[in-house]
């Protein structure tokens, strides 16, 4: 399964409270903070909410 590498790159200061509790559920708490989250529809609905404020990189998934 495909994973996305997605990494903050701007402030959430400003935003609204949507783009603030996106951030926050996807484990983004400052800039130049990088997660690896799973590709599925909720993670993809999430960054579409901050897409100005993150960069997403696709990365080959562990095959357990």
């Amino acid at each position: 399964m495909a994973q996305l590498k997605v990494t903050q790159i701007k402030s959430e200061i400003g935003g609204n409270s949507a783009q603030r509790n996106s951030l926050r559920s996807l484990g983004l708490r400052r800039i130049g903070q990088v997660v690896v989250k799973p590709d599925r529809p909720e993670f993809r609905g999430m960054i579409k909410t901050v897409r100005h404020l993150v960069t997403v990189e696709e990365v080959a998934g562990d095959e357990h």
